[in-house]
């Protein structure tokens, strides 16, 4: 395979960084480098960010319309560029065609609906008199106004729509942004950007960063060009940024651990199903991966039977034969799994099925009778391996899933909505999924992760919220 030589993206042109320093990118999957991408420096840093807030200016006092013309321009872009974009996902964090050529055009209709959501969304206004005391001659105007320069740090597990998700939002209000994709799925995160350069944006509103983090990651996150952080990635690396980013405005979207709430009542034929798509779809790489299931000890022995048999139907290998598990991002993913499936091993889990490993493929692995002295039951695996805590009571099911650390979502699998209710309300998540996966979407519903899973709301219209400020006028007028 030939290797490609990538350029970081500035005031609307590709460039070669004067570091002549390039970082490689290997394939989950391909196990060989697939290309290189520049290693700026923070001279180039600084640049970016100075031209995005020259240029910031001049877009936020651009009509919504006129913005919103340049967004669908590169959502249509997006969609005649799904069959160029989609292979090179696939390449770079190993998602099957189908699902990266999906993440594509989701990103497409992400775009659109930003746009349409930010066109009707509407300031208000505020009477003197309604407040005791106030005078009738007060009006207050309320409208939102870009904070100004965001910088967006994206995953490699969505690397187009989860980049997507910060820009749309923060250009469609008025914002500029510096870019910064994960290391791995950075190429994919140029190729969106390709498709953004051929909609012909303002130069400079947009700067695409790659580099090293030990040269320009808390370099770009304590910037003072910088006025607000949207970050997906590791809770580690987000509490990290956070004490970086001082009194910068903030938007983080952390790690999870969400559990799948078993009650006896449940349907556990649809409850496996839906166990299975959201513990091991794209192995498991997913934060809204459903991580541990607590099934009341009366129905665990069926529960784990019918899960083992859908476990060993999941189609396991290269994404490139459309399979569901496929190889981890890389080695050092790989073994953290492996650890905490020998950890439940020593500890005396037993394993139902799987733990079998091919380099960084780790085979779909069931853990029955996990404990709470299992590092298993508290870390985040990011891989494909479920474990089955079993409990007596909704209240121990509550209290386990509370302990954690993390409070992004829980599913709970009941027939009765009353119980249902009674145990979401008692949840420490952002989200509750009755009868259904944890996941992320629709696009427009509101995302929250609390505790150790982040800070802040992001979905479409809370995005744009999070990336503007009030900003209050009053009018005196003279009665």
């Amino acid at each position: 395979m030939k290797v490609i030589d990538y350029k970081f993206y500035v005031n609307g042109q590709w460039k070669e960084s004067q570091s002549g320093q390039m970082i490689e990118i290997q394939s989950p999957y391909l196990y060989e480098m697939i290309g290189r991408v520049q290693a700026m420096e923070k001279e180039e840093v600084d640049e970016a960010i100075s031209l995005a807030r020259e240029v910031q200016v001049e877009w936020a006092n651009t009509s919504l319309q006129e913005r919103a013309k340049y967004l669908y321009r590169w959502a249509d872009e997006l969609v005649n560029m799904q069959n160029e974009i989609a292979p090179i996902i696939m390449k770079e964090v190993g998602k099957s065609l189908k699902d990266a050529r999906n993440e594509v055009v989701r990103t497409a209709d992400f775009i659109r609906y930003t746009v349409e959501e930010a066109l009707h969304m509407h300031g208000e206004n505020m009477k003197g008199d309604s407040f005791p005391g106030g005078s009738k001659s007060k009006i207050a105007m309320i409208e939102r106004v870009p904070l100004g320069v965001v910088l967006a740090i994206s995953p490699f597990n969505y690397p187009v729509n989860l980049a997507a998700a910060k820009l749309a939002p923060a250009l469609i209000a008025g914002n500029a942004v510096i870019f910064k994709p994960a290391t791995q799925g950075s190429i994919s995160g140029i190729k969106m950007i390709e498709a953004f350069h051929k909609a012909e944006f303002p130069k400079g509103l947009v700067s695409l960063i790659t580099g090293r983090g030990s040269v320009i990651g808390d370099y770009l996150v304590e910037h003072k060009g910088i006025d607000m952080i949207s970050f997906t990635g590791g809770t580690n690396t987000g509490e990290h940024l956070a004490k970086k980013a001082a009194m910068i405005p903030m938007v983080l979207e952390l790690g999870g651990k969400d559990p799948g709430i078993v009650r006896e009542d449940a349907d556990l034929v649809e409850a496996a199903k839906q166990i299975i798509s959201g513990a091991f779809s794209y192995s498991g790489q997913r934060c809204t991966a459903i991580k541990r299931v607590l099934v009341h000890e009366h129905i665990g022995d069926k529960l784990v039977g019918i899960l083992k048999e859908e476990i060993e139907r999941l189609a396991v290998g290269s994404p490139e034969k459309g399979n569901t598990v496929v190889p981890l991002i890389d080695n050092q993913s790989a073994d953290f799994v492996q650890g905490l499936i020998e950890d439940a091993i020593e500890k005396g889990s037993k394993v139902v099925t799987g733990n079998k490993r091919d380099r960084n493929l780790i085979y779909p692995t069931l853990l029955d009778h996990v404990t709470e002295d299992m590092s298993v039951a508290w870390e985040e695996p990011f891989g494909p391996v479920l474990p089955v805590i079993r409990v007596s009571s909704d209240e121990e099911a509550i209290n386990i899933a509370n302990k954690s650390e993390y409070g992004l979502q829980a599913s709970v699998f009941t027939k009765d909505i009353n119980k249902a209710f009674m145990i979401s309300n008692k949840m420490e998540t952002g989200s509750v999924q009755i009868n259904g996966r944890t996941e992320r979407g629709p696009d427009h519903f509101p995302f929250i992760g609390v505790k150790g899973s982040g800070m802040g709301v992001q979905g479409i219209r809370k995005s744009i919220e999070s990336m503007t400020r009030e900003k209050v006028t009053v009018l005196n007028l003279s009665l």
